[in-house]
């Protein structure tokens, strides 16, 4: 089986075995937004943990949930939806954002979708997101899943250049080496 294969294979039998994550996607799939996924660490953490041998662990900053309508990038769109999903699961930090509009606080050109945007995260093992549809899960992995299975730290190519300080203040702040020991760093990153 091809190594990309193997990795989404792996991906949904993690998040179909894990009940929390299951019903979280099921709120969000209730909405019906276009382009709608929840990404990031709600991936990513599921990942890492499977792969350390624990538990995946229901505790996140929050649940990026990220969505895409240009006719739907006001703020307040997204303050009306994380109030929706407060309400169905409080126990969440819900983040909704619209990713129409997240090109200008990322100081990026327009996204054109959420894939677009989600490539433009700061590292390829956090450009990740996943959906409910149909009773099926789908995963949006525009940079692939190898760093994410690898257990590798690396910018993605929008944050190689002069976001390189950014990606490095976030892994910091993030502490990921602490909480995922066996983590390692592309080598050009670690300066």
């Amino acid at each position: 089986m091809h190594l990309e294969a193997e990795h989404r294979s792996t991906l949904l039998s993690l998040i179909a075995r894990d009940d929390v994550r299951l019903r979280l996607l099921g709120h969000v799939a209730s909405l019906n937004l276009p382009d709608c996924w929840i990404g990031a660490g709600f991936v990513r953490s599921a990942v890492w943990d499977h792969l350390h041998g624990r538990s995946p662990e229901a505790s996140w900053d929050d649940i990026d949930v990220v969505w895409f309508d240009k006719n739907g990038a006001a703020v307040a769109a997204d303050e009306a939806i994380e109030a929706h999903l407060k309400q169905a699961d409080p126990s969440a930090n819900w983040s909704v954002k619209n990713q129409a509009r997240m090109h200008l606080s990322n100081g990026d050109a327009p996204y054109l979708s959420v894939e677009d945007a989600i490539s433009r995260w700061p590292e390829t093992a956090t450009a990740v997101a996943l959906r409910l549809q149909a009773d099926a899960i789908d995963i949006l992995a525009p940079l692939g899943l190898d760093d994410l299975f690898s257990m590798v730290i690396r910018p993605t190519p929008s944050f190689t250049g002069h976001k390189l300080s950014l990606f490095h203040d976030r892994m910091r702040a993030k502490q990921w080496l602490d909480r995922w020991p066996r983590l390692t760093v592309a080598g050009a990153c670690l300066t």
